[in-house]
């Protein structure tokens, strides 16, 4: 292409873009790994935000908790959105990944459901309770049990107690360890479960009515966040990331879609 010709093709492309039938730049994209179900619809919501600050953002919706950081850690993806921090540690933990928050999202309180009881002071002895099987749920499951008086835990466990920390158990309730996904389809043959919202929402079940016992909503150490790998946290796309998240717009949904069963945590 001669001089002449390139410059005859920038000034088109100025003039094409002056109005509006030409982007004036192209905008950055991104691969953001979502739980499917209400996470994905919060984040449907800050994409279109995102959009308005030159920011597309692919959604790669899972159904499994143990994928998204694993993807994000191989590259697949260049963050995720569904994990607080008690499971994030775990993770790195377990699996060595160099994974760091970049940002809050929601909070979501985690309850007791059953399908069998109207009263969580109901549960008879030997009950049959499903609480999650990953370490930083299963712990969280323990401790709400433990702060409603079901059970007493062992001191000094903090925020990832197991079952082998229960020392009180007076109504010798029984603990089935299941996959979080699982927990809402078990519910019928269990007297009551630990859900997470996410699942609960997928399922039909109402938090603000159908939790027998719930979380504190407020000073809640399980805020999810968004997370990416260490180094990138202070990337442009993702500071655009997390100001599309913490948005007005965001807040705004929240509230009319799921009228306080899922909160902001920033």
């Amino acid at each position: 292409m001669t001089l002449s010709n390139r410059l005859l093709g920038a000034a088109l492309g100025a003039a094409l873009a002056a109005i509006g039938l030409l982007p004036a730049h192209a905008a950055d994209t991104i691969k953001l790994g979502v739980i499917g179900g209400d996470e994905e619809e919060i984040a449907e919501v800050a994409s279109k935000v995102a959009a308005k600050d030159g920011l597309v953002i692919q959604i790669v919706a899972f159904s499994d908790y143990t994928l998204p950081n694993e993807a994000l850690s191989r590259g697949d993806l260049d963050a995720n959105a569904f994990q607080h921090k008690p499971y994030l540690d775990s993770q790195i933990a377990a699996r060595g990944y160099r994974i760091v928050p970049a940002g809050f999202t929601i909070v979501e309180p985690i309850g007791f459901y059953s399908l069998k009881l109207k009263n969580f002071k109901d549960l008879p002895e030997g009950a049959l309770i499903g609480i999650p099987n990953d370490p930083s749920n299963g712990g969280r499951a323990l401790n709400l049990l433990a702060a409603n008086g079901l059970i007493t835990l062992a001191p000094g466990k903090g925020l990832l107690p197991t079952v082998l920390d229960v020392t009180g158990n007076p109504k010798k309730v029984v603990f089935r360890e299941l996959d979080a996904a699982l927990l809402p389809k078990q519910l019928p043959d269990l007297d009551g479960a630990v859900i997470n919202t996410n699942y609960a929402l997928g399922a039909k079940l109402d938090p603000r009515k159908d939790a027998l016992v719930q979380e504190s909503r407020t000073n809640n150490p399980y805020g999810n966040f968004i997370a990416v790998r260490a180094g990138d946290e202070n990337k442009p796309v993702i500071v655009k990331l997390v100001k599309a998240y913490q948005s007005p717009e965001v807040k705004d949904f929240l509230e009319t879609r799921f009228k306080g069963a899922v909160l902001p945590a920033w």
